[in-house]
């Protein structure tokens, strides 16, 4: 038997790295892509390969679509791809709307927007029924923030995980005859490095004491949820958009 790939993007840190190496456990092959720290992305093969695994690192800014293209054709020549992690995001410093140039709005949206339609788009064609694929899933990571808009923060990151959560619904129904899931997971504050990308590298430290369950979320957490998302054991759920966020529903 074929052993099927997962491909996750931005999977060389944080809730991707922690995805491949939790699929990998799970007996997929993880195709680890990474848009420029290739050495982040090697330490995440080397471990799966040293657990037995199979891996492959693919370097790829999702924000470019000829980039998507050689990432899954990269896919294409290790073995049928199975599922779809769209983890790949970027948020900003913190800043007013007001303050926001069009060069930061550009970087967002062609970020966590066009290129999780993007990718989307490419692994329709591969698992589709109606492209002669055999289905798949795909797993959108979205954010507790396009449910809390991130006022003062990064209105513009909430508006485009906003945008995923949409695609995410919307796609499920458009190809759920044709043997793909489609669903998202919306992680609340969880400890990993993009609070630091932003600005914040406090940031979890600060707000820890105001979240309901009094810590932050661990990578790990978030990929278990995804990992059954992708999993049969959630054959009949598509369309559905899981909380990771340990009941926050209120910006302190």
């Amino acid at each position: 038997m074929t052993t099927p790939w997962m491909l996750v993007t931005g999977g060389s840190r944080g809730i991707g790295a922690a995805v491949a190496r939790l699929a990998a456990a799970k007996g997929w092959a993880v195709a680890v892509n990474y848009a420029s720290n290739e050495r982040a992305a090697a330490d995440v093969v080397a471990a799966i390969e040293t657990n037995g695994g199979t891996a492959l690192a693919v370097r790829g800014d999702v924000g470019s679509e000829a980039d998507v293209l050689r990432m899954f054709e990269a896919v294409d020549r290790r073995g049928p791809l199975k599922a779809l992690v769209n983890n790949a995001g970027v948020v900003d410093e913190a800043s007013r709307l007001d303050a926001f140039t069009a060069e930061r709005l550009d970087r967002m949206f062609r970020v966590n927007v066009l290129g999780t339609i993007i990718c989307a788009r490419e692994a329709v064609r591969r698992m589709s029924t109606v492209h002669g694929g055999t289905g798949g899933a795909i797993v959108n990571v979205s954010s507790a923030a396009a449910k809390l808009g991130a006022p003062g923060l990064y209105v513009d990151y909430a508006a485009a995980k906003g945008a995923v959560d949409t695609l995410t619904v919307g796609l499920a129904k458009e190809i759920a005859g044709e043997g793909v899931r489609v669903c998202a997971v919306r992680p609340g504050i969880i400890e990993t490095e993009i609070h630091a990308s932003g600005g914040q590298p406090n940031r979890v430290a600060e707000l820890t004491p105001s979240l309901p369950m009094r810590r932050a979320g661990s990578a790990e957490e978030v990929a278990k949820a995804i990992l059954w998302l992708v999993s049969d054991e959630a054959s009949y759920s598509t369309g559905a958009i899981l909380d990771v966020s340990g009941a926050r529903s209120v910006l302190p």
